[in-house]
């Protein structure tokens, strides 16, 4: 589901249902309710804007589809805080039990640019554990970040900084990009002064 289509997958090994946003239906959350009723294997959501298609993503995804939704957020734990701010109040314990039971994970990207031209990703990945699952539920989303600081050797976590100073290292990006882009940026420059 996508406003408006971008991209048209054909199908070879797999059936590819596209639904256009003002064409094939009127919102996000109406063609995921229809989606539901072809028993899709995977739901792809081009943006995730209001409260009805959140909600109704939580819904696929705990019901056992693999869903991938897209926000306009710049961290991983600020795309988990968007979802729950989304709902009122009474609402956010139940969400976030929903999200630490069904979240995979979140990426966080930036295209920042590259030395020599060009542009290169930078990619904030948060992998759900139970530790995280617990965070998300306990309402301590502001305690993920030094988790995934910690959690990056067992299970692929990576926060933004990491991500920019080993594009530093590897000579991909200057210091001056690496401080500009950075949601951390007294942590990227504490780590390359030393």
């Amino acid at each position: 589901v996508e406003d408006p289509v971008e991209f048209i997958h054909t199908n070879k090994k797999c059936v590819f249902s596209h639904r256009g946003v003002g064409e094939d239906t009127k919102s996000f959350a109406i063609a995921l309710k229809y989606a539901m009723r072809q028993d899709p294997d995977i739901i792809l959501i081009g943006e995730m804007r209001d409260k009805e298609t959140i909600e109704a993503a939580l819904t696929a995804a705990e019901t056992g589809h693999l869903v991938f939704g897209t926000l306009h957020t710049s961290s991983a734990p600020g795309t988990i805080n968007r979802i729950i701010d989304v709902f009122t109040g009474d609402e956010q314990p139940q969400i976030r039990a929903m999200i630490s039971t069904s979240l995979v994970a979140v990426i966080a990207q930036a295209l920042l640019p590259k030395l020599g031209g060009g542009r290169v990703a930078a990619s904030e990945i948060l992998v759900t554990n139970h530790a995280i699952a617990n965070l998300i539920r306990e309402d301590k989303v502001h305690q993920i970040y030094s988790q995934m600081q910690l959690g990056q050797e067992d299970t692929g976590m990576i926060t933004q900084t990491q991500a920019l100073l080993k594009f530093i290292r590897d000579g991909k990006i200057s210091r001056d990009v690496a401080l500009q882009y950075a949601n951390k940026p007294e942590e990227v420059s504490k780590a390359v002064a030393r």
